[in-house]
Order: structure tokens, then sequence, then C-alpha cells
């Protein structure tokens, strides 16, 4: 039953919003009472962090090179920009709704984005990269940034420009495309 809720709460947390949402409608949703409900969440405010927890997944071990892990990230959000159902982050959804000041969805939000970067900068230190920390930053940039321009665009390449600023980024870090450190390559230009 606990999974059935939770399945339920995320399809229309992450389609309706949380505010939008009541936990009336949850329970009408799956044909129980509210009572069956809270003995599994004790209180709306649970069943938005165990819907946030439950999304918290950890990328996929891979047998990809460390490059093409990274711009792969772009590839399967142009695809995720492109289904009918795509709302964007739920983690920055989540923090948008309910403010700052929900200290438990902020700390899951903040717990998720970090995990995105130290993912890209682990991967980036495996291609040798001197600033990994500073480039996963603004790897993750281009994430959100591409996220954020679809919601408003309606417009999936939005991944696509993205993954081409990122190859930007790392051919300037001296990383190429085939995977290999290119520090002795001519560096390309960011601004134009």
């Amino acid at each position: 039953m606990k999974d059935r809720i939770l399945e339920t709460a995320d399809r229309l947390f992450y389609l309706q919003g949380i505010r939008a949402v009541g936990v009336d409608t949850i329970a009408a949703e799956i044909g129980i009472s509210k009572r069956t409900l809270y003995n599994h969440f004790p209180s709306k405010d649970e069943l938005v962090s165990a819907y946030l927890m439950r999304r918290f997944v950890q990328p996929r071990a891979s047998d990809k090179s460390p490059i093409e892990q990274i711009l792969g990230t772009f590839d399967s959000l142009e695809r995720r920009f492109a289904s009918k159902d795509f709302r964007g982050c739920p983690f920055v959804n989540a923090v948008a709704e309910l403010g700052t000041k929900d200290r438990a969805v902020k700390k899951i939000a903040i717990a998720f984005k970090e995990s995105r970067r130290v993912w890209f900068r682990d991967l980036l230190l495996l291609l040798g990269a001197t600033d990994a920390e500073g480039l996963a930053t603004q790897l993750t940039l281009l994430v959100d940034g591409s996220i954020a321009q679809d919601l408003v665009r309606d417009d999936p390449s939005m991944a696509r420009a993205a993954k081409e600023a990122a190859r930007v980024l790392l051919a300037n870090a001296g990383i190429g495309s085939g995977g290999s450190n290119i520090a002795q390559t001519p560096r390309v230009s960011q601004t134009g």
C-alpha cells in the first residue's frame, strides 16, 4: 500500500504541483481512506519528503567513457524534454512551491543537486581536469539552464544547445570529445 501511495503522490505532485494536490485527492485516486494514507505517512510533509527521496536516484554505473557519460546527460535530457509529461526538475519545483523555509524539502533538493555536481566532478577527475570542482558546477548550471529554457520555450533542442556549450567548456579545460586530455590543442573561445 505504501508503494501505491507513493506512486500516486509522485504522479500527482509532479504533474499538478505539491500545493495543488491534497491528501484527500491522493487517497481518493487510490480508493483508500485518509486514515489509511496517514497510517503510512503521518503528514503531508512526510509524504512530500518521501516523494522527493523516491526521485533521488543515483546515476547508474556505466561502461561508457567519462566524456560520453557527461555529454550523454544532455542526450537524456533532450529525450526527457520531448515527453509530454515533462514539468522540470521535481526538486526545484518543490523548493519553488514550498519556499526555502521548508527545511526538509530544501535539504533534499540541495543533496540531490550536489550529488549530480559530484557525479560530474568525479568523471572530470577521471579525465584529468585541473579544476574539476569549478567545471562540474558549470556543467550543472548548463543542465539546470537547459531545463529552464525547455520549460519556457517547450523546445527539447535546448538540451542540444547545452551539450554544445558543455563541449566548449570541456575543450577549454583541455578535454577532448574522445575522452583524452587535449591540453596541447588550441582552446575554443567561449565569447564567440
